[in-house]
């Protein structure tokens, strides 16, 4: 199928074209402002569908919004009905099209011209009045509040809030674009004469904003956030997107000592935590029994032995360990146990706690295997 985007290289429309080209779509017509009224001419006498993503939204003056989204709406329709071509066209509207707002009557205005072609033409058109849209590639201090937070806040950069109880509706790029993909194959979401995208989330706008910050702190807390919940792990995904690039790694805090090192990686509240340690050779480290709290130890470097004794019993158990065979080896509760590196190099473990660790309710016992 041949397709053209228009605004190909605005936030959605290169998000879009990356899936298209990920499902396999390869005869892609790009129509960007560097692109001539030729290039749509012709763009619009071959393709099969039409994304018309182009438009504006934060113009310098304010007879652009009627320029970008009214007239140069109309100028494409006017060469589609030229070149004979009924092709499908899906229009990206806002829900600012309700409101009495020189955006929202531009965006009006080009909806106005689809449903007017569809009568003429007797083509498919799917005009999706767009909530704000967050995801990779958004630009700050343009096209989403979500945006902004997150650049400002991952530069330390301060941000404003005015009222932060106004509540917004947000889609994840992701989510619009399995809907668009949808509407390419002929099964577009329709509400009453629109489209929508079926999948969107509600929040304040403070609430926006200290959840960001939280992300932001995980970096010194090791906290990670509650991925089961699907708004969290999206809005997660775009602040990571937005990390300047000399500051993708940061630093952990190393405990060491001449037996080697202990270093916390990641803290959960609902999973528990995950940390790496290191024995330097011929040391035994443990040798402690726990009520309640369960371990996972993987070694994935060195040679090691773990030992177990049930505190009722000589009987002592042993496991060899292997960075050369992952092997996971679960701590049972009431076992006195311990891991000793038996090799030549340093011993890496993996180690998971089904519950952080706490000061003043530590559930560690010490007691020799």
């Amino acid at each position: 199928m041949k397709i053209l985007v228009t605004g190909a290289s605005g936030f959605v429309g290169k998000n879009l074209v990356a899936e298209l080209k990920n499902r396999g779509y390869e005869d892609l017509f790009l129509y960007t402002r560097e692109n001539s009224l030729e290039d749509l001419q012709q763009f619009l006498k071959e393709c099969e569908f039409v994304f018309h993503l182009a438009g504006i939204n934060r113009p310098e003056n304010e007879k652009e919004f009627m320029e970008g989204n009214f007239e140069f709406t109309s100028k494409l329709l006017e060469l589609l009905k030229a070149s004979g071509n009924k092709a499908p066209v899906l229009i990206t509207s806002s829900t600012q099209a309700e409101k009495d707002n020189p955006y929202g009557r531009s965006k009006k205005a080009g909806e106005d011209l689809l449903f007017d072609y569809q009568k003429e033409t007797d083509a498919k058109v799917y005009v999706y009045r767009l909530p704000n849209i967050f995801g990779k590639w958004s630009r700050p201090n343009y096209n989403t509040v979500v945006a902004t937070f997150c650049h400002n806040l991952a530069r330390d950069i301060d941000i404003q809030i005015n009222n932060p109880d106004a509540e917004f509706n947000l889609c994840y790029i992701d989510d619009v674009l399995e809907e668009f993909t949808r509407a390419l194959e002929g099964n577009p979401t329709f509400h009453d004469d629109y489209c929508i995208v079926p999948v969107s989330h509600n929040i304040k706008l403070g609430e926006l904003a200290e959840l960001i910050k939280s992300f932001r702190v995980s970096r010194t807390n090791l906290n990670i956030a509650n991925m089961e919940d699907a708004f969290t792990k999206k809005l997660y995904s775009t602040y990571l997107s937005f990390l300047p690039e000399d500051q993708f790694s940061y630093d952990l805090k190393m405990n060491i000592d001449q037996r080697g090192s202990f270093t916390e990686f990641i803290r959960t509240p609902e999973r528990g935590q995950v940390s790496v340690n290191v024995s330097k050779p011929g040391i035994t480290k443990g040798n402690h029994w726990h009520h309640t709290k369960n371990e996972k130890f993987l070694v994935v470097s060195g040679k090691g032995l773990i030992r177990f004794r049930k505190l009722d019993s000589d009987e002592i158990i042993e496991y060899k360990v292997s960075g050369e065979k992952l092997q996971v080896v679960d701590i049972p509760i009431g076992y006195t146990h311990s891991i000793v590196n038996v090799g030549d190099n340093d011993l890496v473990t993996v180690m998971w706690v089904n519950e952080c660790f706490d000061s003043e309710k530590p559930d560690t016992y010490y007691l020799e295997v």
